[in-house]
């Protein structure tokens, strides 16, 4: 047994004597903050000194031999040195059975006593004693709840629990994957900085809890493309961009509802765009992408190649797929505005196409959809099943899921080309879809949005409502479009906040 060990058997023996004899008192270990480590702009962070491990550097350290000698203010008795030698010489079994003698001829005062000069043994704070490598692994495995307890402790322990790259886990680990964005990193005080991680991680917690138990606000309706109709929409962070066939694109706040900028370029209407950080991407009837700086409204770039209306894009990292009607997708990179590759093989308009960095996936009016490895321009596989049209696709590398105007949806394995479920329930186009995990959101032409299980193939709510176009965000937003206006919290009754919470229950 280690010194901790028989430190904490001799702590509670004499806890139950204490709680036994005659004058009974309920004693527990206290828990003091630990002074944790000092800062200095010279050395950084300096861990807390190493707590004693003997009785006599605790006593050295903590002032605890002066103490008993303030206390008791007698000579040692003859013969002590002699009894502590005898007792080293002893065996560990033989120790316990003595100190066990020892506590039971002692006076409750006593006892008290050697619980006093004991219990700061427990009082170790070992964080502070770990390299601060392995101090975040040990906090990693604390719920964030926790941790925002933890860094209450100290000092010290405050700096390890505002580490970005910890709540940067936490973020994925509940699927939030973008960090809330700010302008510089705040700096609070010498040796704390701003983790933008743990911002995003409680700005979405303090959303879900509003959606779960708040009251539902009266929605925000955006009017700015006057009659013409919104075509496209895109939900990042606090923005919303909004693309209509009055040839532009409008960017709003999300929190004051305004209009922030008007991009103006295009020769056609827009029919399609993507939005990521600071960067806007539309594809219109003119036949050209732009790529536009969303801060500025300045178009960076104006990509040609495309011999008919860019009718759906998807945007990954650095590079950005369209599909057009002229029956072809292509490759961009956005930086430099080049064409890196064209997939041919359709027979019909492109109306719908998924990009994961790896594989392209696109569904088109040819009632097929195609699984392309873009580096090598080839496709993999041609998914048949659909007898109409093939309008919304999701794809989270492992399944694609397709929506069309044969009222079906379908799940498909990427790998073997599989149909794996026919999900059928919907009676009109299914025009827009989210995935997350197994479970599927599909919105539909004939007012009903259902909730489905990809993995059994089940349904597991329908619900009904006039819902046009669905859009969810990493920050649990949604917004709906009808006509030339958008609602920002979408359907206006109770039947929107039902839906929430349903839809958060099941993703």
């Amino acid at each position: 047994m280690g010194f901790y060990g028989t430190l904490k058997m001799i702590f509670y023996k004499m806890k139950r004597k204490l709680d036994h004899g005659s004058e009974v008192r309920s004693f527990s270990l206290g828990k003091k903050p630990c002074k944790g480590s000092e800062y200095t702009s010279t050395t950084g962070l300096v861990p807390c000194s190493a707590t004693p491990t003997t009785f006599g550097d605790l006593r050295a350290a903590n002032g605890q031999g002066q103490q008993r000698r303030r206390i008791t203010s007698v000579q040692p008795p003859s013969g002590l040195q002699e009894w502590l030698k005898m007792f080293q010489s002893w065996s560990g079994p033989e120790k316990l059975l003595a100190l066990d003698e020892l506590i039971d001829s002692c006076e409750p005062t006593q006892v008290k006593h050697m619980m006093q000069v004991i219990e700061p043994q427990f009082q170790r704070d070992f964080i502070s004693l770990l390299p601060k490598e392995l101090a975040l692994y040990v906090l990693s495995f604390l719920e964030p709840k926790d941790l925002l307890q933890a860094a209450q402790t100290c000092r010290y322990w405050r700096i390890l629990a505002e580490d970005n790259l910890l709540w940067r886990e936490k973020c994925k680990e509940d699927g939030i994957d973008e960090p809330l964005h700010v302008k510089r990193r705040k700096v609070l005080k010498p040796g704390f900085t701003h983790s933008p991680w743990k911002s995003a991680y409680i700005r979405q917690h303090r959303i879900d809890t509003n959606w779960r138990r708040g009251e539902l606000k009266s929605p925000k309706v955006l009017k700015g493309h006057d009659d013409h109709v919104i075509t496209c929409l895109q939900f990042c962070g606090n923005r919303i961009v909004s693309g209509s066939d009055d040839n532009t694109l409008k960017v709003w706040s999300a929190v004051t509802g305004k209009c922030l900028r008007t991009l103006v370029g295009h020769t056609g209407g827009v029919w399609s765009s993507q939005m990521r950080d600071n960067i806007i991407i539309s594809g219109s009837t003119d036949r050209t992408l732009k790529v536009w700086n969303a801060e500025t409204g300045e178009c960076i770039h104006t990509l040609y190649g495309h011999t008919s209306t860019v009718r759906c894009m998807h945007l990954h990292e650095k590079r950005v797929v369209s599909g057009s009607r002229d029956a072809t997708l292509r490759v961009w990179d956005i930086e430099t505005g080049q064409c890196l590759h064209v997939l041919m093989g359709h027979v019909a308009a492109v109306r719908c196409v998924q990009y994961d960095g790896r594989r392209v996936v696109s569904g088109a009016y040819d009632f097929m959809v195609k699984v392309w490895d873009p580096e090598t321009e080839t496709c993999l596989h041609t998914l048949q099943g659909h007898t109409n049209r093939v309008y919304s696709l999701q794809f989270d590398g492992i399944h694609v899921v397709s929506g069309s105007l044969d009222t079906s949806i379908r799940v498909w394995d990427v790998e073997t080309g599989n149909c794996i479920h026919t999900l059928t329930g919907h009676q009109s186009l299914t025009s827009g879809m989210e995935l997350k995990d197994n479970i599927l959101v599909s919105g539909n032409a004939d007012s009903t949005v259902k909730i489905w299980d990809i993995k059994t193939g089940q349904c597991l709510q329908t619900l009904q409502g006039n819902l046009t176009c669905l859009n969810r965000d990493s920050g649990s937003g949604c917004v709906t479009s009808c006509g030339s206006i958008m609602n920002i919290g979408g359907l206006s009754s109770a039947l929107f906040l039902r839906f929430l919470r349903i839809v958060i229950h099941y993703m």
